[in-house]
């Protein structure tokens, strides 16, 4: 089970559901006008019923609605995007609540557009509370230190180094790490897993323990689960990073025997699926018509004066389903031939000097948009890479988990790419991270989502990346 540990921090989310109640219920009295004769606060509580019964209904449904989505389930590693659509959730239920009221007591004679402002108002509100206390606890845990977690990191892995780095260099997310213990000779480590034990039994404000399965014996973890169980702490396992862990597999019972199934992720839902090519299409009009149509004639000029060759360059991706297709770029290169292991390297000769510029800032990439309203790829996606380079990167990680990237439309930008997982690939650690990034973004996947990876990609543009050559 979570224990909630600390002194105070457990009364704000009963605080937030209070005043979100009251918000709503204030709000409705402002706006809604049940009666014209009971002009004060308290005489419409007690001698309206339909304003009692309203109250009534919001607490019941909107506790319920709140329940079914998790909507004050925030935790400190929840990201504002998450937060802001809980919100977008939360409402639409709510909206659609308010209507069924008015709907069902037809006796209550409330325009349209009243009730519009009257949820646009509490949306904003309670929204804008919501974040205000998601940001106040963040810069309360990095400037002064308060709500802190104390935690104590078990083994030396891939994955609890990332921890680690994401423990320190995230302040704000207000973890303290006590020690960190390891078999391992590593620098940072306090000690054996020997003497790890003798560490708790002798710090008991320890809040969560979080151990690398992969480094520990049964025996070892049954001691540490026992050790939380006692002391009250949570414990929390790090899985080994070069697996790809996933919410594909979902577990039936025949019988007593569990069987494992995979069940289709929300981008591939039909309605999702409209919802992301009607944006893709859109966007793709914009930009073709607003920056491709003009840039293009500029770029002509300029390509055609530092080299001979065509303004766009061709060469065959794998889409959705292993499907090829004509990738189009600005032309940055000298060559215009296809060779397996052409990856641009850093200070690549074949780089012209405007393909320098373009590829630095992704211009290149502009004519992509018109594979965007072709239908070949979308926006936002896994990148698709080179047919030569498919079969070989297949063989460093799981198949299964290398396929799936294919199971929707590559985009020309995405997850891996805005987390700096572009271009060439050095090591082998470089597409598994590249892969696991990608089939987060599809398991994951929502129009926000996407939203947020085109703005960070805008940013990047302005401040260059590093595998940007």
């Amino acid at each position: 089970m979570e224990y909630i540990r600390g002194r105070y921090s457990w009364l704000i989310r009963p605080l937030l559901v209070f005043l979100d109640l009251f918000i709503i219920n204030l709000l409705a009295f402002y706006y809604f006008n049940f009666n014209q004769d009971n002009l004060y606060f308290f005489s419409s509580v007690f001698f309206n019923n339909k304003h009692l019964l309203f109250i009534v209904y919001c607490v019941i449904f909107w506790m319920f609605s709140t329940s079914f989505i998790s909507f004050y389930r925030v935790y400190r590693y929840t990201s504002a995007l998450n937060i802001l659509s809980l919100l977008i959730k939360q409402f639409l239920i709510f909206s659609i609540l308010v209507y069924a009221f008015i709907g069902v007591f037809r006796s209550v004679n409330i325009q349209a557009f009243v009730t519009f402002k009257y949820l646009a108002s509490t949306f904003i509100i309670i929204g804008s509370i919501k974040l205000l206390s998601y940001y106040l606890l963040r810069a309360y845990r990095l400037k002064l230190k308060g709500n802190v977690r104390r935690i104590v990191i078990i083994g030396d892995t891939v994955g609890a180094n990332e921890l680690k780095n994401i423990f320190i260099q995230k302040k704000e997310l207000g973890y303290k790490l006590l020690a960190r213990f390891s078999n391992s000779n590593s620098k940072d480590i306090t000690g054996n897993l020997n003497e790890s034990f003798s560490f708790l039994e002798a710090n008991e404000n320890i809040d969560e323990i979080y151990c690398a399965i992969e480094e520990l014996t049964e025996n070892q973890v049954n001691e540490f689960v026992k050790y939380a169980n006692i002391h009250h702490c949570n414990i929390k396992f790090i899985p080994e990073t070069k697996k790809l862990f996933s919410k594909r597999l979902k577990t039936d019972f025949y019988n007593y025997l569990p069987v494992l199934s995979l069940q289709q992720v929300a981008i591939n839902h039909d309605f999702n699926k409209l919802v992301k090519r009607t944006f893709d299409v859109v966007f793709s009009i914009f930009i073709i018509v607003f920056i491709l149509s003009w840039v293009s004639i500029i770029l002509f000029i300029l390509i055609k004066l530092e080299s001979k060759g065509p303004l766009f360059y061709k060469h065959k991706r794998n889409g959705i389903n292993y499907k090829e297709f004509n990738c189009y770029k600005f032309r940055s290169l000298r060559t215009v031939k296809e060779v397996k292991g052409t990856y641009v390297k850093q200070n690549d000769n074949r780089l012209t000097k405007i393909g320098k510029f373009l590829r630095q800032t992704s211009i290149d990439e502009l004519p992509q948009f018109i594979n965007v309203f072709k239908g070949d790829m979308s926006v936002v996606g896994p990148r698709p890479h080179m047919l030569s380079y498919t079969e070989d990167y297949s063989k460093k990680i799981d198949k299964y988990n290398f396929i799936f990237r294919h199971h929707v439309k590559p985009g020309i930008t995405g997850l891996a790419q805005i987390k700096g997982y572009r271009g060439e690939i050095k090591s082998d650690e470089d597409i598994i991270n590249r892969v696991k990034f990608d089939n987060f973004y599809i398991e994951n996947w929502s129009l926000l989502l996407d939203i947020k990876i085109i703005i960070q990609t805008t940013l990047n543009i302005f401040k260059g990346q590093e595998k940007a050559y």
